[in-house]
């Protein structure tokens, strides 16, 4: 009788042994082909140089510790550019996949509608319950995410107002909040994190924070960080020496008064002093007289010792203030990692972190975005995912904003569609290796002719790994010359409603990446010019960014094409 119930008792415990083994080999099976949770995370105008891992003069200053982790934790992306250096037009192509003419979003009025906001409809279809916290900028109503809570328009620095969904219509819906918007819009992500997602799905969160976007105001503890430490400048916000081209220095040097907004006195419409200094009756003055002055009556410009000095003062004070609002993007950064690691959440979370653009930070004596220069156009970029990218990796491969969301679509598991123009480069992320047949070049166009008073003119161009070749052709999308033309005034903030000299650009890269010296003349780059010439015209037509539709632009390339 006990040999019986020995034998029942093994044979019962086998049993439970082997239902529990199928219940352990279940969870990890289900554990292992769970699909992985993404955040996007997006900071306004933070610029490669912000960073100590992209290894700028600024590095030194250790402005991002938990970025910097975070980037080393994966693959870095040393060449991600935007298509536009401008917060809506980057933002649509980001959402869309798709470039400026196709997705109809030019300039800072353009909107993305509910129907068209692809990535969040093209993750729902593969099971993500999909989420935006933070800045939206895309005017129509963020209805292809399943939750959001977004600034209405630029959003404020302090006690920001959130646009919500609720009984009410689109933009109806608000809540007041009290603080600064970085730890704002992490409290949101972590409250969504922890209340508001469906915790047996995967989720696909897009955190966007306001900051470092101007007039940088940043959190007062941040009040003391670096106020005695000197940031390091670029040696041309001093010396322009053969930067740049007729197209923005004028017949000699004739418009140097008013293009490219500066940190020094040297642009009299808008300069940083304006912006540090507004109370400043004298340069108040100044920025109201220069409205009625013709280009050719400005002084030429010369950067004597005392305007150096003045100017040193100037940009000390404009990066200390903007490198504050990094400071309170980094910590929140690291507020979100520890919530993910604190709940598990961390290893199967795709990590993205990028800018809008990037940022002139004094170089050129130029402040803001919009320029085909580096500083503007590369984009900060790394992602993180244990599972399939390996930490300490990095590439140059060339991407642009247009590729991302078809990256995001195949890491969840799906497959671009055909409507997007841009390409996923998952296998980079999981392989360290750039295909043979990737792109080697990207498309760069600003269209806002001399808008908001930085004065920068229109343009377009091609950036490969080692040259750069710039065509401005300095008029307005719309034909202003055409009496029926009509164009935004209001959102533009044109004073000078002229158009600007046509010319081209062209830098080695390789030995002149600071972008100091203007090739575009020597002999010895004639048939390299000509290559990119003839590259970019095929650009233009397969991503449909050509001016067909622009007669009065395709006039003046026709014109100026083979200057």
């Amino acid at each position: 009788m006990k040999n019986i119930q020995l034998t029942i008792h093994f044979r019962l415990l086998a049993i439970f042994s082997f239902v529990q083994f199928l219940s352990c080999g279940e969870k990890q099976t289900k554990q292992i082909t769970q699909k992985p949770n993404i955040i996007y995370i997006m900071s306004d105008d933070h610029t490669t140089q912000g960073f100590g891992v992209y290894g700028s003069r600024l590095a030194s200053l250790n402005p991002t510790p938990n970025l910097d982790k975070l980037a080393n934790e994966g693959m870095i992306f040393d060449n991600a550019f935007v298509n536009n250096a401008i917060c809506v037009p980057s933002r649509a192509a980001i959402i869309t996949g798709q470039r400026a003419q196709t997705n109809g979003v030019v300039d800072l009025e353009g909107a993305i509608a509910p129907e068209n906001q692809f990535l969040p409809k093209e993750m729902s279809k593969l099971g993500y319950q999909t989420a935006i916290v933070g800045k939206w900028h895309l005017h129509h109503e963020p209805a292809a995410f399943d939750y959001y809570q977004v600034l209405p328009v630029q959003g404020k620095y302090f006690d920001p107002d959130f646009r919500i969904q609720g009984e009410k219509p689109w933009p109806e819906n608000v809540i007041k909040t009290k603080g600064h918007s970085s730890d704002i819009i992490t409290d949101a992500t972590l409250d969504y994190l922890k209340n508001k997602r469906d915790p047996s799905k995967p989720f696909f969160l897009m955190h966007h924070f306001k900051a470092p976007h101007d007039d940088f105001e940043y959190a007062p503890r941040y009040e003391n960080y670096l106020v005695d430490t000197f940031i390091p400048e670029p040696e041309s916000l001093y010396e322009i020496k053969n930067h740049g081209s007729e197209a923005i220095r004028g017949k000699n040097d004739s418009l140097t008064r008013i293009i490219g907004s500066s940190v020094s006195h040297r642009n009299v419409i808008r300069n940083q002093a304006m912006n540090i200094y507004w109370n400043d009756s004298t340069i108040y003055k100044q920025y109201r007289n220069a409205r009625d002055i013709k280009s050719e009556e400005y002084v030429k410009w010369e950067m004597d010792a005392a305007e150096k000095e003045y100017t040193s003062k100037v940009y000390q004070d404009y990066l200390k203030k903007y490198l504050r609002c990094v400071k309170g993007v980094d910590d929140n950064i690291k507020r979100l990692l520890d919530y993910l690691e604190a709940e598990g959440l961390l290893e199967n979370t795709i990590i993205v972190y990028t800018g809008d653009q990037g940022f002139m930070l004094g170089e050129h004596d130029y402040i803001d975005k919009r320029w085909m220069y580096d500083e503007s156009m590369r984009m900060p970029f790394f992602v993180r995912y244990p599972e399939k990218i390996n930490a300490g990796s990095r590439t140059d491969a060339i991407i642009n904003n247009t590729d991302f969301a078809p990256t995001m679509i195949e890491l969840a598991g799906g497959t671009a569609p055909e409507y997007m123009q841009g390409k996923s480069f998952k296998s980079i992320l999981e392989t360290g290796i750039e295909p043979a047949d990737w792109q080697k070049a990207t498309y760069y166009r600003y269209w806002m002719h001399l808008a908001h008073r930085h004065q920068n003119p229109a343009h377009f161009g091609i950036r490969t790994k080692e040259y750069k070749l710039i065509f401005y052709y300095g008029k307005y999308w719309v034909d202003t010359d055409d009496p029926n033309a009509e164009w935004n005034k209001k959102s533009w903030g044109n004073d000078f409603t002229h158009h600007t000299p046509p010319a081209w650009e062209f830098y080695d890269l390789t030995k002149d990446p600071k972008e100091m010296n203007n090739e575009y003349s020597n002999p010895e780059y004639k048939e390299v010019i000509a290559d990119l010439k003839k590259q970019l015209t095929q650009m233009r037509e397969d991503l449909n960014e050509t001016d067909a539709k622009y007669p009065h632009i395709q006039q003046v390339i026709d014109e100026h094409w083979n200057d």
